[in-house]
């Protein structure tokens, strides 16, 4: 007779066809934006609190980091740091301005508090091609880019949208010309700055997968600081008053931050060198 065995037969991993994995990517998607809509449709509802309370807020002198910065500003004697005459006029000079200008802030606001989630929807996707190492190491990653994206919304709405809105809507060539901001550049500018800001505070994610692929080592980072400096400082420069405090406000965090991504693509490299011997 013959023996049967007794070992366990291990099942086979399913084989996914190209369309097998365009149908499971529709569905990450899928979820997704159902986060997105949802989220927004909650925003459109509360419309008093996005925009009385929130995005139109750095526009008054009464804003809490604008009442900082005038206190700081008295304390160092740095007036430009005082906005606490800052009257924006904001107007609407469209039929439906104002309705699509409430849509779109609804859309953005609902993509900013579901990143968390769209991020982990897009790392399910990927985490089946990952080793086990990976997966372990990259379960966190999605955590650390939406606390370093919230981070950075954080950041530029409470620093650098009151320093750039206070700048560029009372800035005047002449005292015969007045201001006289409509809705839509508003709202560009604000979420322009505050989106632009969160991305850039993802860049120690960026760093880590670029030397991970041997496309960036913490050498050439090293030899561009001073490049990369410079461009900080001329960024500060843009979207902050022209004086040297408030540039230092805005470019130090950007600093520690391109620092920070250096200390990552080190340990990142040294590690991918240690597995090569």
């Amino acid at each position: 007779m013959e023996e049967v065995s007794t070992k366990k037969i291990e099942p086979k991993e399913k084989v996914m066809t190209f369309w097998d994995h365009l149908d499971e990517l529709r569905w990450h998607i899928i979820r997704s934006l159902i986060a997105v809509v949802v989220l927004a449709i909650v925003a459109f509802v509360n419309r008093h609190i996005i925009f009385d309370y929130i995005i139109l807020a750095p526009s008054s002198s009464e804003f809490f980091s604008n009442r900082v910065l005038c206190r700081l500003g008295e304390w160092l004697s740095v007036n430009a740091l005082c906005l606490k005459d800052m009257k924006l006029q904001i107007i609407n000079i469209k039929m439906s301005g104002q309705f699509l200008t409430h849509m779109y802030i609804s859309i953005v606001a609902g993509f900013i508090l579901a990143f968390p989630y769209v991020l982990w929807e897009i790392w399910r996707f990927i985490k089946p091609a990952m080793k086990e190492t990976e997966k372990k190491y990259s379960s966190g990653g999605v955590f650390i880019s939406s606390v370093l994206f919230m981070m950075g919304i954080l950041f530029s709405y409470f620093l650098i949208v009151p320093l750039t809105v206070n700048f560029l809507g009372t800035y005047q060539v002449s005292e015969t010309v007045h201001n006289q901001i409509s809705l839509t550049s508003y709202i560009s500018t604000v979420v322009s700055v505050t989106f632009a800001v969160g991305l850039v505070f993802e860049l120690p994610i960026l760093v880590y997968f670029l030397t991970k692929v041997g496309m960036l080592t913490p050498d050439f980072m090293k030899r561009n600081r001073k490049y990369m400096y410079v461009l900080m400082l001329i960024l500060s420069a843009i979207i902050t008053p022209p004086d040297m405090f408030s540039q230092i406000l805005v470019v130090m965090p950007l600093i520690v931050l391109y620092e920070f991504s250096i200390g990552v693509s080190n340990r990142i490299y040294k590690k991918s060198q240690a597995e090569l011997i």
